[in-house]
């Protein structure tokens, strides 16, 4: 029975434009002309899709979707689930059918799930280094241009949460918008005219005394942009819960868990996608 996934899966929809562009890219003029020349059109094939090293699995679906633009007839039984944390060695799934299909399919299905179970084990371990704290994860928009969507799920799978998906879904005014606004204030009165009733304005601040003043117009998040430990303390007092807080800038592994006490509400990290490394999966023949 295939593992049911610890996380919602993203729509077919989402996934597979990525999937053929990746293989379009791949098979160039010609297809992959190796396959043509060493296997047989109709010679069978069973691998298994290893983790070399532990970690925590997301994407699978990419190895179905891309097996499925070569031949519909290769079957994959999922052996883990994404989400699921597991040791090195622990086959993720095993597929069966055409050789030249499954061959040809190999680094693209690789690439990509190696990229997304890279990111969702960086996120459990930022994750895991907050617990016991009322402090979240989360992402950011310095996400590989193509893949934001699939890239914000691994953060999910790791335990994550999602910051805006684009400049389209909430208002966040940064430094620079505050240089052409004039104000911290400025910036936040013109943003809450502007949004709808659903749409939220987070502003950035870079000292306790921006943080009053944006206080002063009531936005629905504050981050505290590059603040020191006692400063965000501060702040964390100074608000007492009346706006969400974020603290950003540099954020690493080091530094997370001591963030995370200052009492802040969410914590984002750019590094769970523009630094996470690839974990290692490979693609191994069944039976030879």
């Amino acid at each position: 029975m295939t593992p049911k996934p610890l996380v919602e899966p993203l729509p077919d929809l989402l996934v597979a434009p990525v999937i053929r562009a990746a293989l379009a890219e791949d098979l160039g003029r010609a297809g992959d002309v190796t396959a043509q020349a060493c296997v047989p059109g109709d010679a069978k094939l069973t691998a298994d899709f290893a983790a070399r090293r532990g970690g925590v699995v997301a994407g699978l679906s990419v190895i179905r979707l891309a097996l499925a633009e070569l031949d519909a007839g290769v079957t994959v039984e999922a052996l883990a689930a994404d989400g699921q944390a597991v040791p090195a060695g622990t086959t993720l799934a095993r597929v069966s059918g055409n050789a030249r299909a499954i061959l040809t399919a190999e680094r693209t299905a690789l690439n990509l799930l190696g990229r997304l179970c890279g990111i969702a084990t960086l996120t459990q371990d930022f994750v895991d280094a907050v617990a016991g704290t009322d402090a979240r994860i989360t992402d950011t928009r310095k996400t590989t241009p193509g893949l934001r969507a699939l890239e914000k799920y691994a953060v999910r799978c790791g335990g994550g949460v999602n910051h805006r998906f684009g400049l389209d879904d909430a208002i966040l005014i940064k430094d620079n918008h505050v240089a052409a606004c004039g104000s911290v204030g400025e910036a936040v009165r013109r943003a809450k005219a502007f949004a709808g009733h659903l749409m939220k304005v987070e502003v950035e601040v870079d000292s306790l005394v921006q943080l009053q003043e944006a206080l002063a117009h009531d936005p629905d998040v504050i981050m505290l942009d590059n603040f020191t430990l006692e400063d965000m303390a501060e702040a964390v007092r100074t608000v007492a819960g009346r706006v969400i807080l974020e603290a950003s800038g540099g954020v690493t592994l080091d530094t997370v868990r001591a963030i995370a006490t200052t009492g802040v509400d969410v914590i984002s990290v750019g590094a769970l996608t523009h630094s996470a490394k690839v974990l290692d999966i490979g693609l191994d023949a069944v039976g030879t």
